[in-house]
């Protein structure tokens, strides 16, 4: 499993993902992980965008085959130097290769749990060949798949700060000096028992004038125990608080998706209405938010 390539990549990330997160913490053999990484999440975003464009032509599917994967590429571009500066900003350890690689993690879970979708996309464009609902169903699709990849970045973001990858290097300090050695214990106290009645044990003599007790030397009916020793209070371990590292990785996720939403706008259309002609590229007007709400009101 863990020499799968290709379109295998992302059963070793989901069977073996502590072994994933290892090798990104530490930094081997990352360049070919992130290479097959790529390869299995275009892929996917290809068929996808394929099943998108469908719904209009053979040439739409065709042209968003190639813009759904350019759509996620491009948004990594964009907002990927502002992880890796926001990183460094606050002292964490983390390489390009790893800061590249723990984001691909996520667009490969995206993709291919997308692609996984596809025959359900595909079903009701047969059964239910509604515009408004299909548009709708398949961003409902992208998003859902979007937070489970999200979900893994932010797993493996704590299992980089469990590594101490996310804050400073600590300076070694020398080891203070060893306490003088402590006299040594007093034995425990004995106790007796008179007919089931416990009582407390007579001060020890001094240590001018030791005086040493036999059972023989007890009256009948005594019984001598060791005083049971009593446990020693652990401190309850402090909580560590979380890095700023995993504060600011929360405002990227944020940003990431409103530069996502808007790339997406600027590259429409990936469905292809109706009732227009076949065109690369539309005029830029509007939003996405405001494009989903007035399809949300023409299907209710």
């Amino acid at each position: 499993m863990a020499n799968a390539s290709g379109l295998l990549v992302i059963e070793r990330i989901l069977r073996d993902r502590q072994g994933i997160w290892q090798q990104v913490v530490e930094d081997r053999a990352l360049s070919k992980l992130t290479g097959q990484m790529l390869l299995s999440s275009v892929v996917a975003l290809a068929c996808y965008g394929a099943v998108l464009g469908s719904f209009h032509s053979i040439l739409m599917a065709l042209t968003s085959a190639v813009k759904l994967p350019l759509l996620f590429l491009v948004t990594l571009a964009i907002c990927l130097p502002t992880l890796y500066l926001f990183n460094l900003v606050f002292g964490a350890r983390l390489s390009v290769r790893q800061s590249v690689a723990l984001v691909m993690v996520a667009l490969t879970v995206t993709a291919m749990l997308a692609v996984a979708f596809a025959p359900i996309a595909l079903f009701f464009l047969i059964t239910a060949p509604d515009y408004s609902f299909f548009k709708l169903l398949n961003v409902a699709i992208l998003a859902l798949s979007a937070l489970v990849g999200l979900r893994f970045l932010t797993g493996g973001m704590r299992v980089l700060n469990d590594h101490g990858l996310l804050a400073p290097e600590k300076k070694e300090t020398p080891a203070p000096a060893p306490a003088p050695a402590a006299a040594p214990a007093p034995e425990p106290a004995f106790v007796g028992a008179v007919n089931g009645a416990t009582t407390p044990a007579a001060a020890p003599a001094p240590a001018a004038a030791p005086a040493v007790i036999t059972v023989a030397d007890l009256p009948p009916g005594y019984m001598v125990t060791r005083a049971p020793a009593q446990p020693f209070p652990r401190p309850l371990p402090a909580r560590q608080p979380a890095p700023p590292s995993m504060t600011l990785l929360y405002v990227w996720i944020l940003l990431f998706g409103f530069v996502g939403t808007q790339l997406a706008w600027t590259l429409r259309p990936f469905f292809g209405s109706p009732g227009m002609k076949f065109s690369l590229y539309r005029d830029i007007d509007g939003n996405f938010y405001a494009e989903i709400f007035r399809t949300l009101s023409h299907l209710f």
